[in-house]
């Protein structure tokens, strides 16, 4: 028996990268959750605890609908900028695309991502990437240039690697995806491993 797949996120980025690995959810269902990060959480279990209430939101909206919905794989994910225990914010304006890549500028940082999914069965399984990142050293006009591009906006730390930002990477160690937003390898094999598509 196959079973539907349901995206629990709103990003495009994340669709798109699926859908490069010849995945196309059935449906796409945000879950619009508070994002504040709490009072001492390290990157990790941030990113940890927003995939799985992304994933548990979609999951009980599913069980109260009176239709009947079908299980299906529920597939969430929550990607984290961090510098050592720092958590940089989604940029929500220029000023915050500045502020976070003068931060980044010449320092190695993190990009986590949790991934998260609810089999049919309802058991919850769990993944997380970790990829180290380095920056140039950037100069005034290099930042200015980016901001002015307007790419960094509602970004996490302030930047999209795949689009003008690549030129400000000096080295990156781990999966590519996963700072676009999805680790593709991992959460390919995470599917696979709990039988979606056979």
């Amino acid at each position: 028996m196959s079973f539907q797949l349901i995206l629990a996120s709103e990003s495009p980025r994340r669709a798109a990268l699926l859908a490069q690995a010849g995945i196309i959810p059935d449906t796409i269902r945000p879950a619009a959750i508070d994002e504040s990060v709490a009072k001492g959480e390290q990157p990790r279990l941030h990113a940890l605890r927003l995939a799985t209430q992304k994933a548990r939101n979609v999951q009980s909206d599913i069980l109260s609908q009176k239709n009947g919905s079908k299980p299906a794989f529920i597939l969430a994910a929550d990607t984290v900028v961090a510098l050592g225990r720092r958590i940089l914010p989604k940029a929500a304006d220029d000023d915050a695309v500045r502020a976070c890549l003068t931060q980044l500028s010449g320092r190695r940082h993190q990009v986590i991502t949790a991934v998260v999914l609810i089999a049919p069965d309802g058991k919850l399984r769990t993944r997380v990437a970790l990829t180290r990142v380095s920056l140039l050293r950037l100069t005034a006009e290099q930042i200015n240039d980016y901001v002015q591009s307007r790419e960094g906006v509602g970004k996490a730390g302030g930047y999209a690697i795949q689009g003008r930002a690549e030129m400000l990477i000096k080295e990156i160690s781990g999966s590519y995806s996963n700072v676009v937003g999805l680790p593709l390898a991992l959460t390919t094999a995470l599917l696979r491993g709990c039988g979606y598509g056979r």
